[in-house]
C-alpha cells in the first residue's frame, strides 16, 4: 500500500502514535501525552499545532473544545498501511493445527475456526467455506425410504458432505439403488460436478439407455435431482455479544440494527467477497463498513481469502471495532487461515 504524500514524514509519525493510544485507552488523546511519549523533545504547543493541521485534513476529529483528538477512519486507513505482514509462528500454527486436523468434516472445521477466531481476538470471528462447480466428487450414498423417497448423500474430495431426500413417482429398490451408486462411484469419482452432471445427461440422452435397466432408473433419479445438491456456501460467525460493551456511539435502536445484520448471512457472504478481494493468501483489511450497510459503519474487517483443493475457496476474517489491536488481529487471521489450509510453514 502506498503512503498518503499529503503530510510529512514526522506528522504521519505522530498521527500514528495518536492511533495507538487511542487504540489502547479508546479515550480522546492530548498533545502532552504525545509529547510525554517522544524522545525529540517536540513541546505539546507544537504537537498542538500537527493536531490541528491533521484536523483540518480530515485524520483527526475533536469531540468537543477542550478534549483531545480522536481519529478518523482516514487515520485508521493510514496506520494499518504501516503494519506489515504477521509473522508465522511455528508453535502456534501447531496448536490450532491439532484442534482443527481431528476434525472430519468440512462443515466442523468452518465452525470449530470461528470459534476459535473469536477466542483469540474478543471480536467476531467469521469462517467460510464457498463451493464451486469445480467440486470434485468423493463418492455418494443412496439409501432407500418409505414412501418412494432416497435419500442421496454426496461427498465431495474436501469433506463438504450434503444430505438431500428426493421423492420419485416409482419404487427403486435398496439393491438398484446399491448398483446405481456403484455405477456413479466407478465412472464419476475424482470428477468436478459439473462435468459429472454434463457427461451423465449426455449418456441419459443416448437411445440405449432406454433398453438398459440400470440406466432407466438412474433417468428417473436423475430427472428428480440426483447430484443436484445445490452450490451453498457453508458460513459461521461468532462473538457478536463482544461489541455489546463497546463505545460505537449507536442508539440501542441501532444496535439491534447492526445485530440483526449482522444475523443475515448473505449480508456477511456479501462482506467477504466485496472486501476481502486480495490474491489468495494476502491479508486484506477494510476500514470502516458503511459501504456493507450503514449500521457497520463504526467496525472494521481483517481477512483472507484461500484456495483449497477440491474446488473450494475458504475465507477466514475478524469484524471488530475501528479501534481494534490490528496486530493481534492480524497475526491471528494469518494463522488461522495457514491452519484451515492445512499448508505447511
Amino acid at each position: 500500500m502506498s503512503k498518503n504524500p499529503s503530510i510529512t514524514n514526522r506528522n504521519r509519525e505522530i498521527l500514528h502514535s495518536i492511533v495507538r493510544s487511542y487504540i489502547d485507552t479508546g479515550e480522546p488523546v492530548a498533545s502532552h501525552a504525545i509529547s510525554r511519549r517522544r524522545r525529540d523533545g517536540l513541546s505539546a504547543a507544537s504537537i498542538r499545532n500537527v493536531m490541528a493541521d491533521l484536523c483540518e485534513e480530515g485524520y483527526l476529529a475533536q469531540p468537543h473544545t477542550s478534549s483531545g483528538r480522536i481519529p478518523t477512519e482516514k487515520a485508521f486507513r493510514s496506520y494499518v498501511q504501516t503494519l506489515a505482514r504477521a509473522r508465522i509462528l511455528a508453535e502456534e500454527l501447531h496448536r490450532l493445527r491439532s484442534e482443527l486436523d481431528p476434525l472430519s468434516t468440512l462443515e466442523a472445521r468452518v465452525e470449530h475456526s470461528s470459534h476459535m477466531l473469536t477466542e483469540m481476538t474478543r471480536s467476531v470471528g467469521i469462517a467460510a467455506a464457498i463451493p464451486t462447480s469445480s467440486q470434485i466428487l468423493e463418492q455418494i450414498e443412496l439409501i432407500a425410504l418409505a414412501d418412494n423417497r432416497v435419500l442421496m448423500v454426496v461427498v465431495t474430495q474436501d469433506h463438504m458432505v450434503r444430505n438431500r431426500i428426493i421423492a420419485v413417482d416409482e419404487p427403486v429398490s435398496q439393491d438398484e439403488l446399491h448398483s446405481i451408486r456403484n455405477y456413479i462411484n466407478r465412472n464419476f469419482g475424482g470428477w468436478a460436478l459439473s462435468r459429472v452432471h454434463q457427461e451423465l445427461r449426455q449418456r441419459l440422452e443416448q437411445e440405449s439407455a432406454a433398453y438398459d435397466a440400470l440406466l432407466k432408473k438412474l433417468t428417473l433419479l436423475y430427472a428428480k435431482g440426483l447430484l443436484d445438491v445445490g452450490l451453498l456456501p457453508e458460513i459461521h460467525m461468532e462473538g457478536a455479544s463482544y461489541l455489546v460493551g463497546l463505545d460505537l456511539h449507536l442508539t440501542r435502536e441501532k444496535l439491534r440494527e447492526l445485530f440483526r445484520t449482522l444475523e443475515e448471512k448473505k449480508r456477511i457472504l456479501y462482506l467477504l467477497e466485496r472486501f476481502l478481494e486480495q490474491p489468495a493468501g494476502d491479508i486484506s483489511i477494510q476500514i470502516g463498513l458503511a459501504e456493507a450497510h450503514p449500521s457497520l459503519s463504526e467496525l472494521s474487517l481483517i481477512g483472507i481469502s484461500i484456495a483449497l483443493a477440491g474446488g473450494l475457496s475458504a475465507k477466514i476474517a475478524v469484524i471488530g471495532p475501528m479501534r481494534m489491536n490490528y496486530e493481534k488481529v492480524i497475526s491471528a487471521v494469518v494463522h488461522m487461515g495457514q491452519a484451515f489450509q492445512g499448508r505447511p510453514v
